[in-house]
């Protein structure tokens, strides 16, 4: 019996462990169904989220494509609506030139139409000029055709043939004969004739080729001292003034760039390439819209976008040259990089050494000058009759040489430069010499030492000391020169 008890003992604590055993499991069985359950959730959640990623990513691709469907529609209609207005300018150009042609046959009769400075030549001749339009004589080409050098009636000249392929080409050269055989101007290169039946101008020739061959130093050539630069702009200056002021119509050039800036063999100033010039009315909204022409970096941004075209258009340009004059660098991005040397001290640094030591006063001077030319808004740009030619011309007279252009009578008579103060620019009335061995006014340096500066206002070096010793003998031919004018 005792033995039946142990044994049932045993059986019972081995029954106690199985069961133990089994709710064990059985807890880890339910755990391991709920981590189950929650995986399910989650890869439910996550094909849920994939499910609305791929609609998205199909509606993105489907508004992509009906976008670039629209983009396609849309420069379909642009190159559609170019194309039109392409073909009206065209039949507005061919308009004018038949009206002009009428008021032309008309006005022939009464003998009422202005005089024309220049001769007709037949394709014969400009054959024979240029011997068949030989290569070697080519000098020049571009979008417009291309410019020979040729000999016609024993006279050197620049032969200019339009492409006979554009069509702009009968309105261009109807223009610049228009514009160049009616007028004349020390600084305006001279139509000498053309050939209208092969749509060939004649103009001067020019041995010193344009001003950008000029500042590249095109062919090993000497480069422009600052001297010759100041003049080279108080000239082109004095001519778009002409331009202009011109009667009845004044005349925007609307293409200035140093490629239509020519040299004669004293590198006075020749400007060329009136293509696409246009007349304005001289009334107080002087303005012509038109479809903006030209070179990008020389090019007025109003009129980039309003088609607008102002005198201010050449003022802008202008602003651009004259920048370049100072620098020697190219034109795109020069505004923005002369305006920054200049707002941090080190406009000297920018300076072309090419053209030698700028005096720094009128080096700062012409600087701003051209920054104010450059002012996106064009109510901003200074007056080229006024504010510019006031302060180009003494320039000009300080450094020696003549002027083609004169304002007034008042202009008629100059001093000798070097009666002028190279700060004040205007005679001087109490000649001091400084330690850099120049002549001032004595109050303009005394204002320039006073304002904080310890270098020389021509070279920008540090003077060696502040001393002012007074130039009687200067004074004196001062005094007798203002008392004999």
């Amino acid at each position: 019996v005792k033995a039946s008890e142990i044994l049932y003992a045993q059986e019972l604590k081995q029954r106690k462990e199985i069961e133990e055993a089994l709710a064990k499991e059985k807890d880890e069985l339910g755990k391991m169904k709920n981590q189950r359950d929650e995986v399910r959730i989650e890869l439910q959640a996550a094909l849920g989220q994939k499910s609305s990623l791929e609609n998205q990513i199909g509606e993105s691709e489907k508004e992509v494509k009906e976008l670039q469907e629209k983009i396609f529609s849309a420069v379909e209609l642009l190159q559609n609506y170019k194309k039109e207005r392409d073909e009206l300018q065209m039949e507005r150009d061919n308009a004018l030139k038949e009206a002009e042609e009428l008021r032309k046959s008309r006005a022939e009769p009464s003998g009422a139409h202005m005089h024309q400075f220049f001769t007709e030549f037949s394709f014969t001749e400009i054959e024979e000029a240029t011997l068949n339009f030989d290569p070697s004589l080519k000098i020049g080409e571009g979008g417009y055709g291309s410019i020979y050098k040729g000999n016609l009636r024993h006279t050197t000249v620049a032969i200019k043939r339009l492409h006979s392929n554009s069509w702009q080409g009968p309105s261009e050269f109807q223009q610049e004969v228009d514009v160049l055989s009616k007028m004349r101007h020390p600084n305006l290169v001279t139509l000498i004739g053309a050939c209208p039946d092969a749509w060939t101008l004649i103009y001067e020739y020019l041995p010193n080729g344009s001003l950008e061959d000029r500042l590249s130093c095109r062919g090993n050539s000497p480069p422009l001292s600052w001297q010759t630069r100041i003049r080279l702009a108080t000239e082109l200056c004095s001519v778009l003034i002409f331009l202009h002021s011109s009667k009845p119509h004044g005349i925007v050039h609307g293409d200035l760039k140093p490629a239509n800036i020519l040299l004669d063999a004293n590198f006075v100033t020749k400007l060329s390439d009136f293509g696409i010039c246009r007349l304005l009315s001289n009334n107080t909204t002087i303005c012509c819209r038109t479809d903006p022409k030209g070179t990008f970096a020389y090019m007025d941004p109003e009129f980039l976008s309003t088609g607008e075209l102002t005198q201010k258009a050449d003022v802008y340009s202008f602003g651009v040259i004259l920048l370049r004059l100072l620098t020697g660098r190219q034109a795109l991005g020069i505004i923005k990089e002369v305006q920054y040397t200049l707002d941090n001290g080190n406009l000297k640094n920018l300076l072309d050494p090419l053209a030698g030591d700028w005096p720094f006063v009128q080096a700062e001077q012409l600087a701003n000058l051209a920054l104010r030319c450059c002012e996106m808004n064009r109510r901003c740009r200074p007056d080229l009759s006024t504010d510019v030619w006031r302060v180009l011309e003494p320039m000009r007279a300080s450094c020696g040489g003549s002027s083609s252009f004169q304002l007034g009578s008042e202009e008629q008579c100059h001093p000798p430069p070097y009666f002028i103060c190279p700060i004040f620019q205007e005679v001087m009335q109490d000649p001091h010499v400084a330690a850099d061995g120049f002549t001032y006014e004595a109050e303009a340096l005394r204002g320039w030492l006073d304002s904080g500066h310890d270098t020389s206002p021509m070279t920008n070096i540090k003077l060696a000391h502040s001393n002012l010793v007074p130039n009687l003998a200067l004074r004196c031919a001062i005094q007798e020169w203002l008392q004999q004018h």
